[in-house]
């Protein structure tokens, strides 16, 4: 995670995130079109159809939608812990460096954050290293979360399974953060419900590479699910006429999934062209490109991109080029060209 930096001119190119998405004319249309009913009753149609959807597709009992990743997440969490439990989790992870401390300020539950090794993973023997002895000292050890993908990058399959298995037996639930799951599944190509195989919630986001403009929906049981739609109306995510942003959502699973493919493949070639360039180092899997560049350009090259109107984000001498269905590869070829006249005559 970075932070942006401004543009100093008109916008071309947005590669800062693929949250910067905008709904497209279809989108609009099937989102002005909605059924719409009070969600906070659990009478509106659109809502109720999403939550079926995404349950079906993951393979759990029900789901619920909400604002937000950070909020799914949270309630994830509330629903799994209670006061003064721990969960495992990654110091890289979402759920615990990037969602505002949520879980520690309003549901007093204890991060346990475990150094993520190079593949996104939190090794198995740390993770059994981390687990609290049932004594008083210390608190109550609930749940594992995981996030895939992380940083980009795809949990290897034969690892999920381990430590779920372990997590499992030594008494734990787990939860993933599957904001970009569906990114996973394409880079693995396989079935979505294949990736949240072997966790008891998952959190999937619409309005990432499936450019829906609002929400998330958690994923569960029955029973997760009701605890989690009360702490949701506690949280203040219950929304009213919601399936005006349900539609985007339907509409984004419908069609936009297979899609993630060209975001993994432009990606691919920005990150060729990028390491072509001379003073970047350049890292690549799936939608994103992590760029480090040589400390004698960094400020100049981040100004110079924004000059350009190409955005990215950027901290010090580290940036972040995540592709989505806003960028095609007409962009990425242009901000290819862009990022090498920096760098003619250097």
């Amino acid at each position: 995670m970075s932070y942006p930096q401004a543009a100093t001119g008109p916008v071309l190119y947005d590669f800062r995130s693929d949250t910067v998405t905008r709904p497209g004319a279809a989108m609009r249309a099937a989102m002005a079109a909605a059924e719409v009913g009070d969600d906070v009753w659990g009478d509106d149609p659109t809502v109720l159809r999403l939550q079926a959807v995404a349950a079906e597709m993951l393979g759990y009992e029900a789901g619920l939608f909400v604002p937000s990743g950070t909020q799914s997440n949270l309630i994830g969490l509330l629903a799994h812990c209670q006061r003064g439990d721990e969960y495992l989790v990654g110091q890289d992870a979402h759920t615990y460096k990037y969602e505002g401390g949520g879980a520690a300020v309003l549901g007093s539950i204890q991060p346990q954050p475990i150094e993520n090794a190079a593949d996104g993973t939190i090794p198995l023997e740390k993770l059994k290293k981390a687990l609290k002895p049932d004594d008083a000292h210390f608190a109550r050890t609930r749940l594992l979360a995981l996030e895939n993908t992380t940083g980009g990058k795809v949990l290897p399959t034969d690892y999920v399974r381990a430590a779920t298995d372990w997590a499992h037996g030594a008494g734990l639930a787990t939860h993933l953060d599957g904001a970009r799951l569906f990114n996973a599944a394409v880079a693995r190509q396989v079935a979505p419900a294949e990736i949240a195989r072997g966790f008891d919630s998952v959190s999937i986001c619409l309005s990432k590479g499936l450019g829906a403009p609002v929400g998330s929906v958690l994923l569960g049981s029955h029973v997760l699910i009701a605890q989690g739609k009360r702490w949701r109306k506690m949280l203040g995510g219950g929304m009213r006429q919601a399936g005006i942003l349900a539609a985007a959502g339907l509409y984004a699973l419908d069609r936009h999934i297979d899609r993630l493919a060209d975001d993994h493949a432009n990606a691919s070639r920005l990150a060729d062209g990028l390491s072509r360039l001379p003073g970047l180092t350049v890292e690549s899997q799936t939608n994103m490109v992590f760029v480090q560049v040589a400390a004698e350009h960094a400020a100049d090259f981040a100004a110079y991109l924004a000059t350009q109107g190409l955005l990215v984000s950027s901290v010090g001498s580290a940036q972040r080029w995540v592709t989505h269905l806003d960028v095609d590869t007409v962009a990425v070829d242009a901000a290819l060209a862009i990022a090498a006249r920096f760098f003619d005559g250097r």
